[in-house]
């Protein structure tokens, strides 16, 4: 899994973005609120990112904060919201402000966002209920912690979510999440 990327802004071309590391150009899609901070062409840039892999193409999403890319990864996780309708989310309101909205059950914020209706917006409130918090300062946004990430990468590789949870609760809380994969491909292994 591709948890970040350092580079050379390349090319953009809203909403993929093309990022030269060591020779090599990563397209990467990302929500217009990242687009809008990015360096001009030519400037350095670190993204956090998420890889999604389908049976047609393997796409690389970008984030220039972790809790845009931990509300990127909630939001796809919600039955019928696919990664295009995630970045339409956050390209109509910060992460702070969609964790406020679904804090408040405020629908009428969601279906401000192109593509969202009212039932889509009901579905949002319902599904994300208590797995945002509301705060004041996109710094405050919760940042994910190792053991999510582990978490995420064991999904990545193919692993169910219920067989990853169990195993990543039995890994230490201070762990990297280098060592705390291999821990965790280790226990699974047995």
């Amino acid at each position: 899994m591709i948890g970040r990327i350092n580079g050379t802004l390349i090319e953009k071309l809203p909403p993929t973005i093309c990022v030269d590391v060591n020779g090599v150009g990563y397209d990467l899609e990302v929500p217009m609120s990242t687009l809008y901070d990015l360096p001009d062409i030519g400037g350095k840039v670190s993204l956090y990112t998420h890889l999604a892999v389908r049976e047609d193409a393997h796409v690389l999403y970008g984030f220039l904060r972790a809790d845009e890319r931990l509300a990127f990864r909630t939001l796809i996780k919600v039955s019928g919201i696919g990664a295009r309708t995630a970045l339409a989310i956050l390209s109509g309101m910060s992460s702070t402000e969609l964790a406020n909205a679904i804090t408040q059950e405020d629908a009428s914020l969601l279906v401000k966002i192109p593509g969202i209706g009212a039932k889509t917006a009901a579905r949002l409130l319902l599904e994300l209920k208590g797995k945002f918090t509301a705060t004041t300062n996109t710094a405050e946004a919760q940042i994910p912690s190792a053991k999510s990430d582990i978490l995420n990468a064991l999904i990545a590789l193919g692993y169910s979510e219920k067989e990853s949870t169990n195993v990543v609760k039995n890994i230490a809380a201070d762990v990297s999440v280098s060592d705390g994969i291999r821990q965790a491909l280790q226990l699974l292994a047995k």
